[in-house]
């Protein structure tokens, strides 16, 4: 199983890719989790992402499919994986197709989270709140989800036309989502073409 969280901040993609994740024993592999271990480390990719990380800002391609490309194609030579934060463009989706689809790592199923402006906002504010980032202001907030709309979202048609695409209402309570998510991941992989 090759999975895809499309998501903008605040839906709660890392919570569904870790949940789903762990219901059907896959990798979950976060391009935030690992950019960021890289700016704890103080490594030179580290260095080169910090500022764009903490402005909101898109991490230039390149540097992202370096960070991925390892735990990728070793989670698809398993038992697969649910990525979560990458491809965040089309034009990453196809470069990273390119590279994994030789490696029989490519993505089948793309599960798009799909919930409210007002309701993104108040995550993201009172997620800050409790976990005192003082980087999350309403301004840097509000970027990051113009950034989405912008950048991510043509993903949505290029999944579904390319792919399997999956839309939930993310909007729901969190347990809801995760079952909705995994029935439908279930229904798809019956279908001759699976997840």
């Amino acid at each position: 199983m090759r999975l895809l969280l499309i998501g903008p901040p605040g839906s709660g993609k890392g919570t569904q890719a870790m949940r789903v994740a762990a219901h059907y024993g896959i990798e979950h592999i976060s391009s935030g989790a690992l950019l960021r271990d890289h700016v704890e480390r103080g490594t030179p990719i580290g260095g080169a992402v910090a500022d764009l990380m903490r402005s909101g800002d898109l991490v230039p391609d390149g540097i992202v499919m370096d960070v991925l490309r390892r735990p990728v194609e070793s989670a698809a030579r398993h038992s697969g994986y649910v990525l979560d934060g990458f491809p965040r463009t089309v034009e990453q989706a196809e470069a990273a197709y390119l590279v994994a689809r030789p490696l029989g790592a490519s993505v089948r199923t793309a599960v798009h989270l799909d919930v409210s402006r007002p309701e993104l906002v108040r995550r993201m504010l009172s997620r800050a709140r409790h976990e005192h980032r003082t980087d999350d202001t309403q301004a840097v907030v509000e970027h990051r989800l113009d950034v989405f709309e912008a950048s991510t979202r043509p993903l949505l048609d290029y999944y579904a036309r390319r792919e399997t695409l999956i839309t939930v209402d993310g909007n729901q309570p969190v347990d809801h989502v995760t079952a909705t998510i995994i029935a439908e991941l279930d229904k798809a992989a019956q279908r001759p073409d699976g997840a």
